[in-house]
């Protein structure tokens, strides 16, 4: 068995919301002191634990608003959890949105050694990884376009091509392997394995069920917040599944009474 890379204990994401979003100090004091005030909570994520080894592939699956991103988030440092603790031995690369980090003005090139030292990579390493990056992600004719220029697909090629390049120790991806064309999509794939094959742990965030069960050995189904299930892909796909239909089969039913 692997050593734990990734822990998470009863994890909690609560989010404040209600009269006191948008107002200012001065107004906040009055309102308390007077009582004429209102906060409501918001559960993101709720009471949500699981551990991933070494070699680990987890595919975690929900419908919109299940809290997926927000537990990405809570796993990077991006975001600190209200309860429970994450623990994280390892190097990260995320890619939870494509964009982000990237300079619309600054070209291709000049863009990954950007995204290159914010993953704490030295100029000299990224010197010997470029063009290896700018092989892998079939953009060589447009290294020195504007990144604004490029489309959505070109800059998710990139982007992967630059956490997937730099060796992560865990890698984690938001829905990026469904961006691009069938081939781009199933050459990621076979890197992604041949990550997990050096031993890496990576988390994959996708709706597609079908890419979930090929590529991860263990599943996190959450819902509204919640989790549902931890453990075996197989057997969590086909409740997921099942769950997925019988929704829609309500929702026709709901519908057709109409």
């Amino acid at each position: 068995m692997g050593s734990v890379i990734i822990e998470a204990k009863n994890v909690s994401v609560e989010f404040v919301t209600g009269d006191l979003r948008n107002i200012g100090l001065k107004e906040f004091v009055m309102r308390k002191l007077t009582g004429n005030y209102k906060i409501e909570k918001f559960s993101a994520v709720n009471d949500v634990s699981f551990e991933i080894l070494h070699g680990d592939m987890l595919g975690i699956i929900g419908t919109n608003g299940a809290g997926k991103s927000t537990l990405l988030k809570v796993v990077t440092g991006i975001m600190r959890p209200s309860k429970g603790r994450v623990t994280v031995n390892g190097k990260i690369a995320a890619l939870l949105e494509l964009a982000s980090g990237f300079d619309p003005d600054l070209n291709l090139k000049e863009n990954a050694y950007l995204r290159g030292a914010m993953l704490g990579y030295t100029r000299e390493f990224m010197d010997k990884k470029y063009p290896e990056i700018l092989a892998f992600s079939e953009l060589e004719e447009f290294e020195q376009r504007p990144f604004k220029q490029l489309s959505s697909g070109m800059k998710s090629r990139i982007a992967f091509s630059i956490a997937s390049m730099v060796e992560p120790e865990i890698l984690i991806l938001d829905e990026v392997l469904s961006v691009g064309d069938g081939a781009f999509r199933e050459k990621s794939e076979e890197k992604m394995r041949e990550i997990i094959d050096k031993g890496k742990a990576t988390i994959l965030v996708s709706h597609s069920l079908a890419q979930i069960r090929r590529m991860c050995n263990k599943v996190l189904w959450l819902d509204h917040g919640k989790q549902m299930a931890f453990g075996n892909t197989d057997k969590i796909c086909d409740e997921y599944q099942e769950f997925l239909d019988k929704r829609k089969s309500e929702k026709k039913k709901k519908h057709s009474d109409i």
